[in-house]
């Protein structure tokens, strides 16, 4: 292990109990403090880290990939080591584990030497101190500040905390074309936030959120009144995403099942083998949609037509939506979906003085749209001609 970032230093001279990463993309935090916590494990027999994020579909598409990408490039990975049952992996007597904050059974589990919890803007307060109180020695956190939370309300307010805050600067090994899209973006209009979070990673200026009405849940239930899918397209620069949503108890169930770039309509069409359900589509594709529905898939047009964009959110936010902790792009979607802004930072207003949504982060989210408007509408249809029949029998 010999590329050590600014970042790995800094975190290795820290010696409180609570070290805090803050950070914009690229700058190496997550990285390097899971080098660090290697390089502890493979020191100390007996030892016990764990590493949370907000789930375990976080973790095994973030840390734990890194984690395990570590190990391979080193040279230092022996599969007889990793429990994959058990999302851990062992050094000598020594483990790392791997859980998600969702599980209450782990947040109140055993108790550990060294704790990260990546991204822990997305996790309370609540299962921070759950997890802080049964942490013997250090507790490492990372995130990307996109807005303030309890980190900056709570935790650096107290002692022994070490404050590290880094960029894309202070990461030699990062990829020069990952560098030049960061910096790309400085330029471009309506970014500022953007570049102020993860291009210098500083605090976010609070940005209003066009879905707010979400939580997350477990499992997509298997009782729903119906369920259907819904798809966007994408191919080279934006993904393909692919949702089910399901109606149950009058609130809406969201559960992401694709979201890949680079596929044809044959690679969909195989994906989704099997699948019976009416899916609602992008209608700017008609060509895509014919060829899926002679592949065999029960594809439809969504509409589209002026200011759909804001009858599908309409209809999202009639309900309340509940998301399964594995739509990780989904999630993150919903996190970052704003409203536009102009250069001044004013919400941008149509002609009929309604906030007008940004175009970015919302592949998934249109995908859920085009299901809901569709679906959704047939059943406020059919509630409203029986309402009118009833009153007059």
């Amino acid at each position: 292990m010999d590329k050590f970032t600014e970042v790995f230093w800094w975190n290795v001279k820290a010696k409180t109990r609570f070290v805090v990463n803050q950070g914009g993309t690229g700058s190496s935090k997550t990285w390097s403090i899971l080098q660090l916590l290697i390089l502890i494990a493979q020191k100390h027999p007996n030892i016990l880290i764990s590493i949370v994020a907000e789930s375990l579909p976080h973790l095994r598409r973030g840390a734990m990939r890194d984690f395990l990408k570590i190990l391979h490039e080193e040279n230092a990975y022996f599969p007889e080591c990793h429990n994959m049952s058990e999302n851990s992996y062992s050094f000598g007597s020594g483990i790392v584990e791997f859980f998600g904050a969702d599980d209450a059974s782990k947040l109140r589990g055993a108790r550990r030497d060294y704790l990260f919890i990546n991204e822990a803007n997305n996790i309370s307060i609540s299962a921070f101190e759950q997890l802080e109180v049964r942490t013997k020695e250090r507790i490492y956190i990372d995130y990307n500040p996109v807005a303030e939370f309890w980190a900056h309300t709570d935790l650096l307010s107290r002692p022994e905390v070490s404050f590290i805050k880094s960029t894309y600067r202070n990461n030699k090994y990062l990829d020069e074309k990952i560098r030049h899209s960061i910096e790309e973006r400085r330029t471009r209009p309506g970014a500022e936030n953007w570049w102020r979070v993860f291009g210098e990673g500083e605090l976010g200026v609070a940005e209003d959120a066009v879905l707010t009405n979400w939580d997350t849940v477990q499992e997509f239930p298997n009782d729903c009144k119906w369920t259907c899918l819904g798809m966007d397209f994408g191919y080279a620069n934006d993904p393909t995403a692919i949702v089910r949503i399901g109606l149950k108890e009058g609130q809406l169930y969201i559960h992401q099942l694709l979201y890949e770039r680079g596929l044809t309509n044959p690679d969909i069409a195989s994906r989704l083998r099997g699948i019976k359900e009416e899916i609602f589509c992008d209608a700017a594709e008609p060509k895509s949609i014919e060829e899926l529905y002679r592949l065999g898939l029960n594809v439809k047009a969504a509409e589209k037509g002026a200011d759909s964009v804001n009858i599908g959110l309409d209809v999202l936010r009639r309900f309340k939506l509940h998301v399964t902790n594995e739509s990780v792009d989904l999630l993150k979607e919903l996190r970052s979906y704003t409203y536009k802004k102009d250069r001044l930072g004013a919400i941008v207003r149509d002609s009929h003085g309604r906030q007008m949504p940004s175009d970015h982060w919302n592949h998934a989210i249109d995908a859920t749209r085009y299901a809901a408007r569709m679906k959704c509408r047939r059943e406020t249809t059919r509630a409203s001609w029986m309402d009118d029949l009833l009153k007059e029998i």
